[in-house]
Parts: structure tokens; sequence; C-alpha cells
């Protein structure tokens, strides 16, 4: 499957895989001047001077790089980022540092999130009276046990 990108910045570095069989592909920081500073405990948004032209049926799911959040406890803010296929503008990603002791500078060209491609499925949402009864039911948070 080919996913078109276009550099909306001259400096802007295309989405790279780590190794063959990976299925995510790094995001490169894009900035132009002095680096990022994150700082813990804050969330600072992060261009990658790209936009992606992902196809109908799939979206881009942005998670966080294993290094970046065990080393530095630094993840995207939302957890995982979502970039729908009818989305043109910058990929940008908003990332947080949750427990760190120290301040994280992000330099252009730093490998910040991944991005996986992934297919969804389309459904419409429909009232009702009432659902099927399940073997669970209702019961929720930590309610199959450990």
């Amino acid at each position: 499957m080919q996913v078109k990108y276009t550099k909306l910045n001259k400096n802007a570095m295309p989405p790279t895989r780590g190794s063959t069989s990976a299925a995510g592909y790094d995001l490169h920081a894009c900035i132009d001047g002095d680096p990022l500073v994150l700082r813990p405990g804050e969330t600072v948004k992060v261009g990658t001077g790209i936009a992606v032209e992902i196809p109908e049926g799939y979206f881009g799911a942005i998670f966080a790089r294993s290094g970046l959040a065990a080393k530095h406890g630094v993840r995207p803010a939302n957890c995982v980022g979502v970039v729908d296929s009818d989305y043109r503008g910058e990929v940008i990603v908003a990332l947080h540092m949750d427990t760190a002791d120290e301040v994280l500078l992000i330099n252009h060209g730093d490998r910040i999130a991944q991005l996986v491609i992934m297919p969804y499925l389309p459904v419409e949402f429909t009232e009702a009276e009432t659902l099927e009864d399940t073997e669970r039911g209702a019961g929720g948070f930590g309610s199959t046990g450990r």
C-alpha cells in the first residue's frame, strides 16, 4: 500500500522504519530554530512538517516510541493520536512527559512518536430500548478478575 506524504517544511523528514518488519513508522520533529524544551508534567505540540494522505478505510494511529516512554516517561498526551483519512494538515504530536526528573530537549530530526496505519470499520449507531444480555452484563473495571 502506498501512503502519500507532502513536505510542508523543506527540512521535514519522511516517516521511517527502524527495520523491515516494524509496524510503526517513526515520526521526526521538524523544528526551525532552538530545540523545544519538555519539562516533567508538561505537554508540548511538536510539528513533523509533513501531511499524509491515508487511504479511505484506514487511519493513522500515533503511538509512543518505547525508548522515549521507558527512559523519559514521554508519550503522546492523548496516549494514542488519530490521523483520519480525510485530514490533510500537518501531523502534530502533542508530547507529554509524565515522570522524569529532568527536562528533555527535542531537536530537529528527533524521532518523537510512531505512526501505524490501521484499518477501521465504519459503523452506524442505532438507539435501542434494550441490549442483548451477556454473561458479563454491566460488570466494569476489574469485574472479570485479575
